[in-house]
């Protein structure tokens, strides 16, 4: 019999949740007429609505067990990554996002096409496809069909999976962003009252910070870890992280669709300062929470059990129901972020620009199966998982050495004109092949060792060094760079126009004051 039970009263609040989830996709069912309505939502959303989705489509399932148990097992240093996203967000704020908004693209890739040429588009579109169906999509499912098998025993988890799936699906196609926005709001809201309840709950059973501080080892308490650390060594988290930030952050697709749907620029920047404002809180409410579990609950066999363990063991009837509610709104965030996504890419970067002549109407039914195709493609490959772990966690890791080379051209594309379109796709495939290589040698036959924080600037420095060098021997592209490169006239004609607007509206002293806040959180922890 397991040991996680629910009561009926839990068993109702679910039900609740799952209520307003559908009610609200049939709400919005009818609103998606054109392409740019059914896939970005018709770029009218407002700031509050794009950071919580941004936060609710990057908290899955998987990240609250795994914050949890990392702290547990080895230390809060996962924190690293939280941090640093606000980071990233305040510079892709500042410097990357006024070109992507302005080109009015549907997809990252497409914006690729737009700075380089059509080869970049369909390879960065090709890999980004592939990794949010076979990565980001079937982790998700797989993780959540897990964790509710613990709960219910006595139903595989491949049935678990197909249900979680069904209904993140089902709102997803038939709403569009929309829907996965607005059900993404209420679901990052669901996720914070449900984590803070834990912390809460968490800390009062252990007597408070004092207790974590007494009686945990200051190593698992710091956030700056050695050369030689296996989780995020110094070097690595200053060399390495802030590139696959950066991925994820800024050109990831499932991210970076909701700041295209913005109804400005402003509220686009607005939504990524706010997204980075509310990932710094996840020190206390996900990260903590499996430092405390460290003195409750000391003899855990596996560290993935730690997050189920506080929830089942420490919340009464009722709470235990709202928070994990918010477990599955987490998880339910980022399947249907990456499922819309998904459909996307293939309908915006393939099929309309295989058939440019294609109707409004009909790039909304292909974007509608595309969903349901990503949807049986993740169910049918999520179950995989299990029996091919060592497998998959090569595909995890395979993440730092495949996007590397696509940073470089995003990177030095926004701020060197010469940069072109040979240069690119030359970088790209060079890049790659140092990638692939480097893979190889470190995870499948095991030549050498190396951190793949230090793999990725390596393979990013190289990409970059080709991509300038193949670049001034080849012709300069023919299209105007300049709508998609930074220029110092152009900030300070952006200066000119923020001297205008009220301090609170100005985007830079937003970044700056998050900036300062990571700094304060970093130095504290350090």
């Amino acid at each position: 019999m397991s040991e996680f039970h629910l009561g009926q009263l839990d068993l109702v609040v679910i039900g609740l949740y799952f209520v307003l989830v559908v009610a609200m996709a049939i709400f919005l069912s009818g609103r998606s007429k054109t392409a740019e309505d059914y896939f970005l939502a018709g770029r009218r959303f407002t700031w509050p609505l794009i950071g919580l989705s941004l936060f609710a489509s990057n908290i899955s399932g998987t990240t609250l067990v795994g914050l949890a148990g990392d702290a547990y097992a080895t230390g809060i240093s996962v924190y690293n990554y939280e941090w640093l996203a606000a980071v990233v967000l305040a510079f892709f704020a500042v410097f990357v996002m006024p070109f992507i908004i302005k080109s009015r693209v549907f997809t990252v890739p497409e914006y690729l096409e737009r700075r380089y040429d059509r080869r970049a588009r369909i390879y960065f579109s090709g890999l980004t496809l592939f990794l949010t169906v076979v990565i980001d999509t079937s982790a998700t499912l797989y993780a959540g069909g897990l964790i509710l098998h613990m709960i219910f025993p006595d139903t595989p988890i491949w049935a678990m999976i197909a249900i979680l799936a069904l209904v993140a699906g089902a709102y997803t196609i038939v709403g569009g962003l929309a829907a996965v926005i607005i059900t993404d709001a209420v679901q990052a809201v669901i996720l914070l009252v449900g984590s803070a309840v834990v912390a809460w709950s968490a800390f009062e059973h252990i007597g408070g910070w004092s207790e974590i501080i007494a009686n945990v080892p200051a190593e698992k308490l710091s956030l700056i870890r050695p050369l030689d650390d296996p989780g995020v060594p110094w070097l690595g988290l200053i060399a390495g992280a802030p590139l696959l930030g950066f991925y994820f952050w800024c050109t990831n697709q499932f991210m970076v669709q909701r700041v295209l749907s913005a109804v400005s620029l402003e509220h686009g920047r607005w939504g990524a300062l706010f997204a980075g404002l509310i990932k710094l809180p996840t020190l206390f409410l996900m990260v903590l929470p499996g430092t405390a579990a460290i003195l409750l609950f000391p003899d855990l066999p596996r560290a993935d059990l730690v997050y189920p363990t506080l929830i089942f063991k420490l919340l009464p009837a009722g709470l235990l129901g709202l928070v994990l509610a918010g477990f599955l709104a987490a998880m339910m965030s980022q399947i249907d972020s990456a499922m819309n996504s998904a459909s996307t890419l293939v309908t915006m970067d393939f099929v309309r620009m295989w058939k440019p002549e294609i109707t409004e109407h009909d790039l909304v039914k292909i974007g509608r199966w595309s969903t349901f195709a990503v949807l049986v493609l993740a169910i049918l490959w999520a179950p995989q998982i299990e029996r091919f772990g060592s497998l998959f966690k090569y595909l995890q890791i395979v993440l730092s050495y495949a996007v590397t080379p696509t940073m470089a051209l995003f990177i030095i594309g926004s701020f060197w004109r010469r940069a072109n379109g040979q240069g690119g796709f030359i970088a790209l495939m060079s890049g790659t092949a140092l990638g692939v290589a480097m893979f190889l040698m470190i995870e499948v036959f095991h030549l050498f060792s190396l951190h793949f924080l230090y793999v990725t600037p390596i393979v990013f420095g190289f990409s970059c060094l080709v991509l300038v060098a193949a670049s001034l021997m080849t012709k300069p592209s023919e299209k105007d760079p300049t709508p998609y490169i930074w220029t110092v006239a152009g900030y300070r004609a952006e200066t000119a126009t923020l001297r205008e607007r009220p301090l609170w509206m100005n985007y830079r002293l937003q970044a700056v004051l998050l900036l300062a806040l990571s700094a304060l959180i970093v130095g504290y922890f350090w």
